[in-house]
């Protein structure tokens, strides 16, 4: 019998947090489950298991080098019975502006890589874009300041009306 033809993708985005940042979430169980919004699980040691997305993907972790690249096996339920697992590079270098995610992605089965290089878009690369922007935006969140003022106004406004509600009842004695 004889080998599947095989495809391979590549695609590199800049996220905006540091190498060891997104090093350590995809080896998180939690982090990666919710970086991506599918749950995974992840045994993070050469060797160990991992899978991602409810279990639609699996596969062992080959290689590490802290904060900055991460070999997987990796298939989805998607892959032909016949096909073996293909081979997930992630390479992590940190630029200005945040860390430069490069995943090369081979050892795909042929007819599946166009539907993989979208699927890290979509599932990966834009979902870990919004996670790590995620403190800046709380920063940029509606101030809690105008709440506090507003609280403090009322306050100042309940005296007062006390005392138009004293200055009535005195008028009311003096009669």
């Amino acid at each position: 019998m004889g080998r599947m033809p095989l495809e391979s993708v590549r695609l590199t985005a800049v996220l905006p947090a540091s190498a060891d940042r997104i090093y350590a979430a995809w080896l998180d169980s939690a982090q990666h489950s919710r970086m991506t919004g599918g749950k995974a699980s992840v045994d993070p040691n050469v060797g160990g298991e991992h899978s991602a997305w409810d279990g639609y993907i699996e596969g062992r972790i080959l290689e590490l080098e802290p904060g900055r690249r991460i070999v997987q096996s990796w298939r989805s339920s998607d892959f032909p019975l016949a096909a073996g697992d293909s081979r997930l590079e992630v390479h992590l270098l940190d630029v200005p502006g945040g860390c430069e995610v490069t995943i090369i992605h081979n050892e795909i089965p042929e007819g599946q890589g166009a539907q993989y290089e979208s699927g890290w878009r979509k599932h990966y690369l834009d979902p870990m874009r919004k996670y790590f922007g995620k403190p800046k935006a709380k920063k940029k969140a509606a101030p809690k300041k105008p709440k506090k003022a507003a609280k403090k106004q009322a306050a100042k406004k309940k005296p007062a009306t006390k005392k138009k509600a004293a200055k009535k009842k005195a008028k009311r004695r003096k009669r």
